[in-house]
């Protein structure tokens, strides 16, 4: 039995996610089996890491071969039972008709079973009509450690973040899919940079996954809780890092005790008075 010491030892992988299912199955199962060898507790992948992403490397969801999917998925799950290993999986899941599938995530317990499926919620406006918007958060615990999952896009919404904090997540698993792009964009400058922000204002841990297809504007990260990246891969290449996440190390955390009020609504952290004219006096010097 696997004691809870606050610590969880992530891969985070990344390799060029295409229409091929069985090549993005090759390099998952291979990340698989390295991070396992290297005692990770739990290996991390791209958005739809699987299925390749609609939009982009297939066009439609319809032309997924979901059977295809579904074989190669297993061949994934049981190899993360053979060597008793939690997988956060990218891929696609099929609903049925004529709705459209989920853009998803599916965690993969050590015994090789379908733990959870988190559904991206928040959804581009290219992907709208392509996929069906998920309507749950998943949080789960390993070692201790409470952990959420997230897609991509869903970083635009700091509320995501806040809900969490609430709900006393420590670590957010988060899979992004920004790849086969013309070259650098606003992406390069804003996406490591806001997770960044969400890992201080909220001391998360973070493990983010992109896809490494060229042009990758920015490859995978592993942010500490004062927000400071302290694992980055190269970029347009297949790679995997491994760092831990240790809930007995303390950061830089200004905003703590203050954060928990402005949480519950109020707009100050310190002492105000409401009886002093020259307090409510502002227009003079």
């Amino acid at each position: 039995m696997i004691m809870a010491n606050g610590k969880l030892k992530i891969a985070t992988c990344q390799f060029a996610v295409s229409a091929d299912i069985k090549a993005n199955a090759q390099s998952v199962c291979k990340f698989i089996t390295s991070a396992a060898h290297e005692g990770a507790d739990i290996v991390h992948f791209p958005e739809c890491a699987m299925s390749g992403y609609a939009g982009v490397d297939v066009g439609e969801p319809s032309e997924i071969d979901w059977s295809l999917l579904e074989s190669q998925t297993q061949k994934a799950m049981a190899l993360a039972g053979k060597f008793g290993v939690w997988a956060v999986l990218g891929s696609t899941h099929r609903l049925t008709e004529p709705n459209k599938p989920t853009n998803c995530q599916y965690l993969i317990n050590p015994k090789g079973m379908i733990e959870d499926r988190y559904d991206k919620r928040f959804l581009m406006p290219g992907d709208i009509g392509k996929y069906t918007a998920g309507n749950r958060t998943v949080i789960f615990e390993i070692n201790g450690v409470r952990c959420a999952l997230m897609i991509c896009f869903e970083l635009r919404f700091p509320e995501l973040y806040r809900d969490m904090k609430r709900q006393n997540v420590q670590c957010i698993i988060q899979s992004f899919y920004n790849a086969r792009q013309n070259g650098p964009s606003v992406h390069s400058h804003i996406m490591q940079q806001t997770m960044q922000c969400h890992a201080a204002c909220n001391y998360f841990w973070v493990s983010m996954a992109n896809s490494s297809a060229a042009y990758q504007p920015y490859s995978s990260c592993f942010i500490q809780p004062d927000g400071m990246i302290s694992g980055k891969l190269p970029c347009n290449r297949p790679a995997m890092m491994i760092n831990t996440v240790d809930l007995s190390r303390d950061f830089y955390d200004p905003m703590k005790g203050s954060r928990e009020l402005a949480m519950a609504g109020e707009k100050h952290n310190g002492q105000t008075v409401h009886d002093d004219p020259r307090m409510t006096d502002t227009k003079s010097l």
